[in-house]
């Protein structure tokens, strides 16, 4: 095509600004997503015709695309076991505190004054205590009480360097780190509070059959070898999760204590924005390495010898999304090919200002539509899979 060629209609009026960006009239960004850099980035042709609607043909298409959906299913089932071994050790946790409870009771309530403090008439005041925390924490659910005095975040919330806006609900599209889910999600206080009103009322049942303190203490150590037995039947469980998870994690291919905090699968990912630039996408994987967000891009096919440039950049513009929905920059992102071969791509000035340079090229070529062809390598061209509808390819 000739570099004259006419503005394209759908972006007549756009103009670079002064921050390097493409935009229209009305101040919106050219939109321009991840695949477009790295598409543009194999070569500016394939890119054009891709947004012409050429799909991509060959056997290679088809087998990356079987490749990443059971890649997708491998993560998403080892999400599922790190949830579950989280939540088994937090119930197993919950479980062994009630034996110390239990322990430290037994101990109390042998040396208390039978003539003062009867075991029945300490059961009424835990039972009135554990129905005055039950009422306090069902009304602490149901009333807004947060707002009233300016507190709002959740333990989701205040666990999640995410920002969330209304536009673009990052809350949605990343899982908060040690979020764990169901009615937990209301906050620490509400679980305080229901927690301690079933240990109170455990320990009222108890000293309601007791008849002094020989048998209360006696009962309480009964109790602490029962809810023993039922510990060490949650705590085999959780092994038993933790087993099938390091047998998950081998299949990933992740290191070991990596928490995933994100995975691509467009049916239910949310699209990663940048409304400054354009930019979005969505990475393979997003995964806490260190408390830091990293992520992962995974390539299937053929490993090369050294990363491919058109890759890197693709890692890039998910290197740049994962700052501006955290508010903080990740240090590197990971270029995966296969499980053994990973690239660490690191997060620097020159690889911002060689992101932010092919953003601005590809919005500029969807302003005047002159993609051409950038390598005189009939090998590419031949491993292109838009190769049938070019007329410019070399093989």
């Amino acid at each position: 095509m000739a570099q004259d060629s006419p503005k394209s209609d759908q972006f007549s009026g756009a103009e670079r600004h002064e921050d390097g960006v493409w935009r229209l009239q009305n101040g919106e960004p050219l939109r321009v997503s991840a695949s477009d850099l790295e598409r543009h980035e194999y070569c500016p042709l394939s890119w054009s015709l891709a947004r012409e609607g050429k799909r991509g043909q060959g056997e290679a298409i088809t087998a990356g695309v079987e490749k990443h959906a059971t890649i997708h299913g491998q993560v998403k089932d080892y999400q599922e076991k790190h949830a579950k071994l989280r939540m088994a050790m937090v119930i197993w946790s919950w479980w062994f505190a009630v034996i110390l409870v239990f322990i430290i009771d037994a101990i109390v309530f042998s040396l208390i004054d039978d003539v003062i403090h009867t075991p029945l008439s300490i059961a009424r005041y835990l039972a009135l205590w554990a129905l005055s925390l039950l009422i306090t924490g069902v009304v602490a659910v149901y009333l807004p009480w947060r707002e009233w005095i300016g507190w709002t975040n959740t333990i989701a919330k205040s666990k999640s360097n995410f920002h969330a806006d209304d536009t673009y609900h990052i809350e949605s599209v990343l899982q908060p780190q040690g979020f764990i889910g169901g009615w937990f999600e209301a906050g620490r206080v509400e679980a305080s509070l229901f927690l301690s009103a079933i240990a109170l009322a455990l320990h009222s049942i108890a000293l309601v059959g007791a008849e002094n303190k020989s048998q209360a203490g006696f009962l309480l150590a009964i109790l602490a070898m029962a809810w023993t037995l039922i510990a060490s039947w949650q705590l085999q469980k959780a092994l038993l999760v933790e087993n099938a998870l390091e047998i998950a994690r081998e299949i990933v291919g992740l290191q070991e204590n990596t928490e995933i905090a994100y995975s691509d699968n467009e049916d239910s990912s949310s699209l990663l924005k940048d409304p400054i630039t354009g930019l979005r996408g969505r990475p393979d994987q997003i995964v806490i390495v260190d408390g830091e967000f990293i992520p992962v891009e995974q390539k299937t096919g053929r490993v090369p010898k050294h990363p491919h440039r058109s890759h890197k950049i693709q890692v890039l513009a998910y290197l740049h999304l994962v700052e501006i929905n955290t508010k903080r920059p990740a240090p590197y992102g990971v270029l995966r090919y296969g499980n053994e071969d990973l690239h660490q791509i690191s997060w620097d000035d020159g690889n911002k200002e060689m992101l932010f340079d092919a953003i601005a090229e590809v919005q500029r070529l969807m302003v005047h539509n002159d993609a051409k062809r950038n390598h005189e390598r009939p090998g590419k061209c031949k491993n292109c899979s838009r190769n049938y509808a070019c007329s410019e390819a070399l093989a």
